[in-house]
């Protein structure tokens, strides 16, 4: 009775409008089960086994892509009970760590972003090590060297949300390091050069890295507003997409790298 039922279910319009394909039992049904599946097609049919030895890869690279995907889940539930004004940032936050799922919210995100740091830097040392940045895949390194900086401003525009003591000078010292940029910040290297006519300096005070980062020339309500939109949404898309990138160019150049 249940072999019927499970058959009439696998051969309904429903299911087989959603999976095209049985049980992969071949190699050609395992090629024609990935090719049409989204979640799987970024994914090679065939790996080398020594490639996805643990001692090998560390799985640093997926751990990292779990911890992305729970500080996006987590941030977005916090995101419900925050408010980026100086007048309450720092009261729910106050909150969140006291009352909303007994604080357990908040750490899952900030220590899941501590856990992020370590294993993304894991995963860049592992492939360097491993020589897994050599010819085809020097693109994917340059991806994955953006997605390490992409990581580390996650990290620095996030500091400033809890809007204490700590964050407000921890950011202060941050974005002072700006104005040495060469360029582009006010009391950084070769700032001098670029000149509007008359001799007037394209870079000052309120037209520095350090301005744009803050838009302002200090700490306050716009920087807050600023570092949430930058933590918020603009770098997550920015990381999303990339990710989508490197994962599309592992699946190009042939699968995880084996050993050398």
């Amino acid at each position: 009775m249940i072999d019927l039922v499970l058959n009439y279910i696998r051969t309904s319009q429903v299911w087989t409008s959603i999976f095209r394909h049985g049980v992969p039992r071949d190699r050609r049904t395992r090629v024609m089960a990935i090719m049409s599946n989204i979640f799987l097609h970024l994914h090679p049919v065939a790996i080398r086994k020594s490639g996805v030895r643990l001692s090998f890869t560390w799985c640093m690279g997926g751990l990292t892509f779990f911890l992305f995907l729970a500080e996006a889940v987590s941030g977005v539930l916090l995101m419900f009970y925050y408010r980026p004004v100086p007048e309450y940032a720092y009261s729910d936050l106050v909150g969140l760590r006291a009352h909303v799922t007994l604080g357990l919210l908040r750490e899952i995100h900030r220590w899941g972003a501590h856990a992020m740091i370590i294993a993304i830097w894991l995963h860049m040392m592992r492939v360097f090590l491993t020589g897994s940045y050599k010819p085809p895949r020097e693109f994917n390194w340059g991806v994955g060297v953006i997605l390490l900086v992409i990581t580390m401003l996650l990290s620095f525009t996030g500091y400033l949300l809890p809007w204490d003591q700590l964050a407000i000078w921890a950011i202060t010292v941050g974005s002072n390091m700006g104005k040495a940029t060469p360029f582009m910040g006010m009391n950084g290297p070769l700032s001098d050069l670029p000149m509007l006519p008359g001799g007037v300096p394209i870079v000052t005070a309120k037209s520095d890295a350090a301005f744009m980062l803050l838009a302002g020339t200090s700490v306050g309500e716009n920087a807050l507003m600023r570092f949430y939109v930058l933590h918020c949404i603009a770098l997550p898309l920015a990381a999303g997409l990339l990710i989508a990138i490197h994962f599309w160019r592992i699946r190009k150049d042939g699968g995880i790298s084996g050993p050398l």
